[in-house]
């Protein structure tokens, strides 16, 4: 059965699909089968880490949702772009990059049910282990669809006050849906703050565990999205803390 996993920012910046990419890579080197899907239709991004040129993207999620595709003809098999071996596979389900598509879905809409049924189907035709959902910042009718389907919601943040008052929105709203397990990573920590002590700050404010906190780093930036930090750096400490936040998901 197919574990979904949904990583949630309220803001943007705050690093959530490096996180998801992250994620996909280390479930792959542990085999399993990964399916990530990019929900964040109004400015999709995540492919860009797999290696994914906008130009080899016949069926996008987009698509699908406008029923003209299924679901598992918007996949696209990445596994070996990720820039190292694993036994696993992933499979990425992009939003389109046209603006056409992008407008039309803003000014039209989709019927939501449908992205239920995608998500639903796709676990089983693709016989997927996970199922990582990379959403759209903030609360809209398709995030809080996916959170309210996810047996994981990871809920990434900056240590930053706006950041703190959304997630609490974030979080009250994923008990209220009863999402079976909440994590938090506080991520782009300024280094001369304690990680223990963001931690125990963190989960005293939110009772909620903290996964990880992960400090700024300047190797990350300069990656600048082009790979997945996990396979370019595998030594780096940064990697290490990518590794605990996912075994918390086996």
């Amino acid at each position: 059965m197919t574990k979904i996993v949904s990583v949630h920012s309220f803001r943007g910046g705050t690093g959530k699909s490096n996180t998801t990419a992250n994620l996909a890579a280390f479930l792959a080197q542990q085999g399993k089968r990964v399916g990530v899907m990019d929900t964040d239709i109004q400015s999709p991004g995540i492919h860009v880490l797999f290696a994914l040129d906008p130009s080899e993207v016949r069926r996008s999620l987009n698509d699908f949702l406008r029923e003209r595709c299924t679901i598992a003809e918007a996949a696209y098999d990445v596994t070996d772009r990720l820039g190292g071996r694993v036994s696993g596979r992933v499979f990425l389900i992009p939003s389109s990059l046209q603006t056409g598509e992008i407008t039309r879905i803003l000014r039209d809409g989709y019927d939501v049910s449908l992205l239920n049924d995608g998500i639903n189907a796709l676990g089983h035709e693709l016989q997927l282990d996970y199922l990582l959902i990379d959403t759209h910042p903030g609360l809209n009718e398709e995030t809080l669809l996916s959170i309210a389907l996810s047996e994981v919601l990871v809920i990434i943040l900056r240590p930053d006050h706006q950041d703190y008052q959304g997630t609490g929105v974030t979080v009250e709203i994923a008990r209220s849906l009863e999402v079976p397990r909440l994590l938090l990573v506080v991520n782009k920590t300024p280094p001369q703050f304690d990680p223990r002590e963001v931690e125990r700050t963190v989960e005293a404010t939110y009772r909620c565990e903290v996964a990880a906190v992960i400090p700024h780093s300047d190797e990350l930036m300069t990656l600048a999205s082009a790979g997945v930090f996990l396979m370019r750096q595998p030594t780096h400490p940064i990697s290490d803390l990518y590794r605990k936040l996912g075994a918390r998901l086996l």
